[in-house]
Formats: C-alpha cells, structure tokens, sequence
C-alpha cells in the first residue's frame, strides 16, 4: 500500500450574515500524507475520524502515519479542522480504492465537524450556501480577492459559541436574513455589486468582536480602503474583507492598524477545485 497526499483548501465562513450557512474555499492549503505502518493514530482526533471512516466502509481498521503541512494556521477561523479532517478521509479513501464516494466523504466530515459551511468549500471549492443534509455551490470569479488579517492569538470555537445567546430579537433574524439573502444572489449570479453593504450581522459577531481586539475598528477601515465588505472568518481570530480592486490600500492600513499584534496578511484568490489528491 503506497502513500498518498492530499490538499485542502482552507475556508472563510460565515461571509458575516450567514452563520453556520455560508462559505468559501481560497487558494491557501494544508497538505496531509498518509503513509502505512503505523500501531496507533498521532490523536484522538485523527482516530476518531478515521473510525468513521471504517465503520462506514466495514473495512477492518488500521492505523497510518500522518503529517502535515502548509500555511492554515490552528484556530484562526480558516478550516483547519476540516483540512485535516477531509485531508485524512480522502486520504484513506484513495488507499483503500474508493469504497466510498466523494459525497460520502463529505458527509463524513460534516458529522465530524458539526455543521457544513467550511467542509462543502474545502470539499468541492467555490462558494457554498448550506443547510445541514444539502447545499447550494458555485464558483467563484478568481479576480474577486480577499484579504485575510491574521491575528498573533488564536480563538477556540468552543470559546467563540459560547458568548452568544441563546435567543435574539426578530428583528436581528430579519436583517441576518436579507443580507444573507444578497450574499448567495451576488455569488450565485457574479453580480458582485450586490456584496456592498450586506455584510451586517447580529447573530454572532457583535459578542465575538469582544474577543478579537478593535475588530469593528478594523472593519471601518476597511470599507474606507475599499473593500466590499469585511468580517470575522469563521470564529476568528482572523478578519476577512473582499475586493474587486487593488487589494494593496487595505493591505497597508490594515498592516499599520494591528502593528506587532499582526502575524500575517495573505491576498487570496478564491479556490474553485477543491480537495484534490496530489500523488
């Protein structure tokens, strides 16, 4: 049984408005090698993907030697969790030909994970609009860019869920609705205009602000400097804003703004392939 690799594309999700519903897959990447030999799994976490892998295959089960590499930080709201997750599925997949489909894989990592909005982008690229057993994808035009803020600190999902509410106002839904609303309309027919000003949310990133440091601030600049819109990726730390035009003035805002608290900003272009085996 030979080795294999596989990249993952990292995710944005949410898009602001569109909580555990919306993402997107862009062109930084995770790679996973697989190699056989191995008495047990590196964690608990690989284990227990790998155990759902061979439940759901009846195969008898095996341990694999796994690294990792590449540039999606731990943490940082950018599906690192899903990279390696989807990384290792796929992975075992190939080594044991195919017993499952891609979608099988999928819906593997979206048990694991909890819920769609990062692994259908990192499965399939593009831009997905979820719910929780279907979804909505389209590409994405590749001169749409987005520029992710990379704080130095990281922000645990667990940690992130729980400072919000358990309840909000209607007319919170509401707004949430209408601008998650525009956001699929604006992907799904490349009328990128109709991104400008439907970013707002009141779901999750008005209490997750609390935890990443001038994070409004940081979105005010942005609009300033031209983007379409910006937001927390994922549950952060880091901060996303899109642009359709010369990335560079909110690049160096951005950079000057956060000083020695930024780790890195990275200009992306959306990833329109996906998960993908490389060997």
């Amino acid at each position: 049984m030979n080795s294999v690799t596989v990249q993952v594309p990292a995710t944005t999700a949410n898009l602001g408005p569109g909580f555990d519903v919306l993402g997107l897959a862009l062109q930084l990447y995770n790679r996973i090698t697989l190699r056989p030999g191995a008495e047990s799994w590196p964690d608990a976490f690989m284990e227990e993907a790998a155990s759902h892998f061979y439940l759901k295959t009846g195969l008898p089960p095996q341990a694999f030697h796994v690294s990792i590499s590449g540039s999606v930080p731990r943490s940082r709201g950018l599906g690192s969790s899903v990279t390696v997750r989807l990384g290792l599925l796929s992975g075992l997949n190939h080594l044991h030909q195919n017993p499952l489909s891609p979608e099988d894989i999928l819906r593997l990592v979206i048990t694991l994970e909890g819920h769609p909005d990062n692994a259908v982008p990192a499965a399939l690229g593009g831009f997905a609009a979820c719910a929780a057993d279907r979804w909505f994808r389209t590409e994405v035009d590749p001169r749409l860019l987005f520029v992710a803020c990379v704080p130095k600190f990281e922000v645990e999902t667990k940690k992130a869920r729980s400072v919000l509410p358990a309840q909000i106002p209607l007319a919170d839904a509401i707004l949430n609705l209408q601008n998650s609303s525009q956001l699929v309309a604006a992907f799904a027919t490349r009328n990128y205009s109709l991104l400008k000003g439907s970013f707002g949310d009141r779901l999750h990133q008005p209490y997750r602000a609390q935890l990443i440091p001038a994070c409004l601030e940081a979105f005010a600049l942005a609009e300033k400097n031209g983007a379409l819109g910006s937001f927390i990726s994922g549950s952060g730390s880091t901060l996303m804003a899109i642009c359709q035009d010369n990335p560079e003035p909110l690049v160096s805002a951005w950079t000057d703004f956060f000083g020695p608290e930024l780790e890195i900003i990275h200009v992306l272009a959306p990833d329109n392939q996906g998960v993908r085996i490389l060997d």
